[in-house]
């Protein structure tokens, strides 16, 4: 599969960060990169199975979602293009914790985990690969630190207070949009979805924010940064 078209959306991974085509043309080959495509609705990875490559998305949406001990679903994240996974997991060699489902048709670009750290050819361009992937690996801890300190607040307004903060650092404006519903915004917050819609009225109501469908508009940034404190 010719992946030029895609080149793009592949400096957007961390993994593949601003690389020229040039050196993306060497590495490619040498990581025996292979694309694969998912229907909607299909498992590109299942938890309790190993990892041995690194995905990243190169059209389409994942949802990773976890199954708690009493048998609920929680969304984790979701991946859209650019979106990488089986980073970690790769290094650890530990089975997926989590599964991941094509929300639309989706393909996906696998990288060999074993070609990476064991590099035939230890040049310049591999040299930033390894870099990249200890970057992508320290953004994804601070992540899950951040994912944390969501659901250990007993307060859904300061829980939706330190997500709507993450998005907007994320998006680099206060207005932004996310491809998420209600549900599943609700799903990530570890709350009800009424509950969710009640508390995002009551802080519109209060001129904090203005929403509309998966778009946001923070009014009011300083209050909901206090919130947080």
């Amino acid at each position: 599969m010719d992946l030029h078209p895609y080149y793009e959306t592949l400096r957007a991974a961390t993994l593949l960060r601003a690389m020229p085509d040039a050196t993306l043309d060497t590495l490619l080959p040498r990581l025996a990169a292979r694309a694969q495509r998912y229907a909607a609705g299909t498992f590109p990875l299942l938890a309790g199975y190993p990892v041995p490559d690194i995905g990243i998305v190169l059209a389409g949406r994942l949802t990773a979602c976890k199954t708690t001990p009493d048998g609920d679903s929680v969304t984790v994240t979701h991946l859209g293009p650019g979106g990488l996974f089986g980073d970690v997991l790769s290094a650890s060699g530990a089975k997926s914790p989590v599964t991941l489902q094509a929300d639309t048709d989706t393909l996906v670009l696998y990288l060999s985990y074993e070609r990476i750290i064991r590099p035939a050819v230890a040049d310049d361009a591999h040299w930033q690969l390894l870099q990249n992937l200890v970057a992508t690996i320290g953004a994804k801890y601070l992540g899950l630190d951040r994912r944390l300190d969501l659901l250990i607040c007993k307060s859904l307004r300061v829980r939706i207070a330190l997500w709507l903060l993450d998005q907007a650092e994320k998006a680099g404006s206060d207005t932004f949009a996310v491809p998420l519903t209600r549900a599943a915004l609700a799903a990530y917050l570890n709350c009800d979805r009424s509950a969710l819609s009640r508390e995002l009225g009551r802080m519109q109501r209060e001129g904090l924010l203005e929403t509309w469908r998966g778009s946001f508009r923070l009014l009011d940034k300083e209050k909901i940064i206090a919130l947080t404190r």
